[in-house]
């Protein structure tokens, strides 16, 4: 079985987890302030404040925000659940816009209609690594005074017109095992702003800037050293793993012939965290997806039920109708595009692919 992913883990990694098991200090040390420092560097920003996981990051981010009781946050449903269920748990309401189909992300031209007094962010998510339209994103946010929030939790290095992802509003990331920088559970906020960075800062660890002198209701959310040490090593690798991805992406893009293909447009630079395809008009993606397992082809569908069609979020809010979402939930499958893909992969799961 050629798997969908494949967290790497080398020599470098061991050698910096047993570094930090052999200093004693385990915790919020400072391989959580190098990591820090290098990707504040690499999006291009003052400040990155790293967190427990994505899921811990999206929350402070929106706290840090001012989002609360009574806000709304426009976002979408075609995500994990991480991104709604982070601004539920700050009391807020979450609004839903569909998709672009082609792209996945939010549809600028729905934002418009569902912006109102109540409305306080646009949480959009960079989905499978590739970057949403910021240029319309940011001027609607910036017309109505509305905070933007970046989910780029699966887009670590994608970029936007040449700017990175998380430097554009709050940037949030995951960490976690499969991600293209991984530690192998952990998060990452991004911003300029200093008071926001602050306040993020505070509430990851008890509100407390001196120790026990608490400054203001917060919580556990720090990263350990441990952590953070394996990012470091991972951060190195960035570049070479986005370009090997990127790679392989193309190769799939240039032999796929049965299905649709992801496409990439002029501007945008993909970090290709799933090469996802969809089946075409009234293909069985089930089948498909059985269909290549079978025949060893690791596959994820990321997501077969919407955010929006969760069996609480349903019974909170009653139904949505999201029809881009809805049909792209019934009809993508990600096909395998990590940086441990050897030629005869590729040319197996373009193969098996280019059979159904």
């Amino acid at each position: 079985m050629i798997p969908v992913s494949k967290p790497y883990i080398g020599e470098e990694e061991k050698k910096a987890v047993m570094e930090v098991m052999e200093s004693g200090m385990l915790v919020q040390g400072p391989r959580v302030a190098k990591l820090e420092a290098k990707f504040a560097a690499m999006c291009g920003v003052k400040h990155a404040i790293a967190t427990s996981s994505g899921t811990t990051a999206l929350h402070l981010a929106l706290i840090a925000n001012g989002v609360g009781q009574g806000d709304e946050v426009i976002t979408v449903s075609f995500s994990f659940m991480a991104t709604v269920s982070s601004i539920l748990m700050t009391g807020a309401k979450p609004v839903f816009v569909d998709v672009e189909a082609e792209t996945f992300n939010l549809n600028p031209a729905l934002i418009e209609a569902a912006v109102t007094p109540r409305t306080k962010a646009i949480l959009l998510v960079h989905l499978y690594g590739y970057p949403c339209d910021m240029g319309a994103i940011q001027a609607i946010a910036d017309q109505h005074g509305l905070k933007v929030i970046e989910d780029a939790c699966q887009a670590v290095g994608a970029t936007y017109t040449g700017k990175v992802t998380g430097s554009f509003g709050t940037g949030t990331f995951s960490l976690y095992a499969t991600k293209n920088v991984m530690t192998g559970e952990g998060g990452m906020i991004t911003t300029n702003d200093d008071a926001l960075a602050k306040h993020c800062r505070l509430l990851r660890a008890h509100g407390m800037e001196r120790r026990y002198y608490h400054d203001m209701l917060g919580y556990n959310y720090r990263l350990s050293d441990l952590h953070a040490a394996i990012g470091i090593v991972q951060m190195d690798r960035l570049a070479g793993f986005t370009e090997k991805r990127t790679a392989n992406a193309a190769y799939l893009s240039a032999k796929i012939e049965s299905v649709i293909t992801p496409q990439v447009k002029e501007g945008y630079g993909h970090v290709w965290h799933q090469y996802t395809i969809r089946v075409n008009g009234g293909s069985d993606r089930d089948a498909a997806v059985k269909q290549l397992n079978d025949n060893g082809i690791g596959t994820g569908v990321f997501y077969p039920v919407p955010c929006h069609q969760q069996g609480y979020v349903r019974e909170m809010f009653g139904a949505v109708s999201l029809p881009v979402t809805e049909q792209l939930a019934k009809k993508v499958i990600s096909l395998p595009v990590h940086p441990m893909l050897t030629q005869a992969d590729l040319e197996k799961i373009v193969y098996e692919v280019n059979r159904l």
